[in-house]
């Protein structure tokens, strides 16, 4: 404990953060489609998976880190879209169990898809070359990618933060994860805002697989513990708040990061613990609204 410095600690902390936006981006996706749609997507860590994939896939032929960015959610967002479109649509209506039985089967199928085009040990992947190598952050040398992630999710949750409140769209989807009756009334086809929200959940979904790509294993069953984490923050920050969500993910990132730091052997629990504390505390989460879930 005595080697433990305050310079440790702060680059510790910085790591947090890091790790932080990719469950911020997870949960983000996760608590749209809920807000809106009132699905739990159980598909989530799969559409995250095939992110990771796909983003490898799209930086070898391509070239560049760049273009990946670009297509990697646009393709994952068209699953999602087909996936909402011709699977899920069906079962609005029914309850909540039965998209989340859908989506739960869904994810099999997205995995045994990648183990047989890429196979089952995955696929090696590299931290981008432009994006390599360490920045003086003042307090010690800190990665370059890791910067970059924090970044790049300030930027995804304000682009998005400006669409939700300051475009027409938005609007209507806001409106529409209070009252869909609403909506229907004014005249507006709720079923294209369900499937555009579905699609940009997904979308992120891919986006932060791609993201993470170069931090972990990329394989077929790399979106399991993912799902589980994703979780965790969405019902931490509180189930469909997309300020929840960022928050929670930065929070879980960093009681991820510092336990690492002090007991490593209890870093996958702590979130756990976290989240039941904070359960205890507010069961709707930090966020989220008494009730949203009935």
């Amino acid at each position: 404990m005595a080697e433990i410095t305050l310079q440790l600690l702060m680059l510790q902390l910085l790591t947090g953060l890091a790790l932080g936006a990719v469950y911020a981006l997870l949960a983000i996706g996760l608590s749209l489609i809920f807000g809106m749609l009132t699905v739990v997507n159980f598909a989530h860590g799969a559409f995250f998976m095939v992110g990771a994939f796909l983003g490898v896939y799209f930086l070898t032929v391509t070239g560049s880190f760049w273009f990946s960015l670009v297509l990697t959610p646009t393709a994952v967002g068209a699953i999602g879209l087909l996936c909402e479109r011709f699977l899920v649509r069906p079962l609005y209506g029914r309850g909540i169990d039965y998209p989340l039985l859908l989506t739960f089967g869904l994810s099999y199928v997205m995995v045994e898809a990648m183990r047989v085009i890429f196979g089952i040990d995955g696929v090696p992947t590299s931290t981008p070359s432009e994006l390599r190598g360490v920045v003086n952050v003042g307090f010690g040398m800190f990665p370059l990618y890791r910067l970059f992630l924090i970044a790049a999710t300030a930027v995804i949750v304000l682009a998005l933060w400006l669409f939700i409140e300051k475009t027409r769209y938005g609007l209507i989807i806001r409106a529409g994860s209070r009252d869909n009756e609403i909506v229907r009334v004014l005249g507006i086809d709720i079923s294209k805002i369900w499937l555009l929200v579905f699609g940009l959940g997904t979308a992120i979904a891919g986006l932060s697989g791609l993201l993470a790509a170069p931090t972990r294993a990329v394989n077929p069953e790399m979106g399991i513990p993912v799902l589980a984490e994703s979780f965790v923050v969405t019902v931490v920050g509180g189930m469909g708040s997309l300020v929840g969500a960022v928050v929670a993910g930065l929070l879980v990132g960093v009681v991820f990061s510092m336990t690492s730091l002090f007991a490593p052997e209890y870093a996958e629990l702590s979130i756990f613990v976290l989240m039941a504390v904070v359960l205890l505390v507010r069961p709707q989460g930090l966020f989220g609204k008494a009730g949203l879930m009935g």
